[in-house]
């Protein structure tokens, strides 16, 4: 099978496309020939090893697939690494059946961004109609449909995106009702898209200066929810006594803790799929590059030039 490995931790150079022998699944596992590949910001944090959990080498990167059994079965997986592959290993209790009416793509981005964004409004953030909330990397995987699902829920949305007219434009198709550029003077800016009012509630994956700013527009009884550190710079600490002064709170997300429960990972997800189906969420499917290009997709992530759901194709 061809696939993406590295034997040497770093950034995107260090991807080599290969060819190593097809894979033999144990008891427990299902053997997975690939039609899709999921490309997460996860993915770019395993080849420098920056990963919440270690890595080792060798490795194949990637966290998810798409594609048949051996019955014909089409299936969303998420598999502990190996993911940029012709070929998967998936434990069979894991497998999520796909609809005839989602596409592989949209399967795609529904896994790790579409639950991600879920989990992070509705069971840590607990948003409320009529809320305040801050999509921060709004035109990104996770940011596309939080901002859909934030207004599906009733709350008002301020989309951050970088300086790109064609961010700008997508946020605000998919409902955002204001949008503020990244860059300096951004707790200012956040402010006076929320009519100089403190906010309710905010998604936060970039860390260092962002997490600040962030912080410090919290309205009383605030959240703010992190979920990774984009930036690669960890934001200042933070003392119990700013969390008193306004009753804020800060909690941290990670999917790896929904993996084998039911009720927060498949669920979810099947109630996403429901959305899509009823018009709900219209998944943004951004660029697909061939798995032979991992490297390019890799960089043009980091480069932040990428949106919506970015995909690998294994067949070239």
């Amino acid at each position: 099978m061809k696939a993406i490995q590295i034997t040497a931790f770093g950034g995107p150079e260090v991807m080599t496309y290969v060819e190593l022998p097809d894979l033999v699944p144990n008891s427990h596992q299902t053997l997975i020939e690939v039609s899709a590949i999921g490309i997460n910001y996860a993915d770019t944090h395993q080849t420098e090893n920056s990963y919440l959990s270690p890595q080792h080498l060798p490795m194949i990167p990637g966290l998810e697939v798409v594609g048949r059994t051996p019955t014909g079965q089409r299936v969303l997986a998420s598999v502990d690494g190996g993911g940029y592959a012709q070929q998967a290993l998936a434990q069979t209790s894991s497998l999520i059946p796909i609809p005839d009416a989602i596409s592989d793509g949209q399967a795609l981005s529904m896994l790790v961004q579409g639950s991600t964004a879920y989990h992070v409004l509705k069971t840590m953030g607990h948003v409320k109609p009529g809320e305040s909330v801050v999509v921060h990397a709004a035109a990104g995987g996770v940011g596309v449909i939080a901002i859909q699902l934030a207004k599906h829920w009733g709350a008002k949305v301020i989309a951050v995106v970088s300086d790109s007219q064609e961010k700008m434009e997508l946020v605000r198709s998919l409902g955002a009702d204001e949008i503020v550029i990244a860059g300096p003077d951004l707790a200012a800016h956040l402010l006076a898209a929320n009519n100089g009012k403190p906010i309710d509630l905010i998604s936060e994956m970039v860390g260092g200066a962002t997490f600040e700013d962030s912080f410090a527009v919290l309205a009383p009884f605030g959240r703010l929810v992190t979920f990774g550190m984009a930036s690669r710079v960890a934001p200042r600490a933070i003392s119990s006594g700013e969390l008193l002064h306004g009753s804020k709170t800060i909690s941290g997300f990670w999917l790896a803790h929904c993996f084998g429960h039911k009720e927060l990972l498949d669920d979810v997800i099947a109630e996403l799929f429901t959305l899509i189906e009823s018009g709900v969420i219209k998944p943004v499917i951004g660029q697909t590059f061939p798995l032979s290009q991992a490297t390019q997709a890799h960089q043009e992530m980091l480069a932040r030039k990428t949106t919506g759901k970015v995909v690998l194709d294994p067949a070239r």
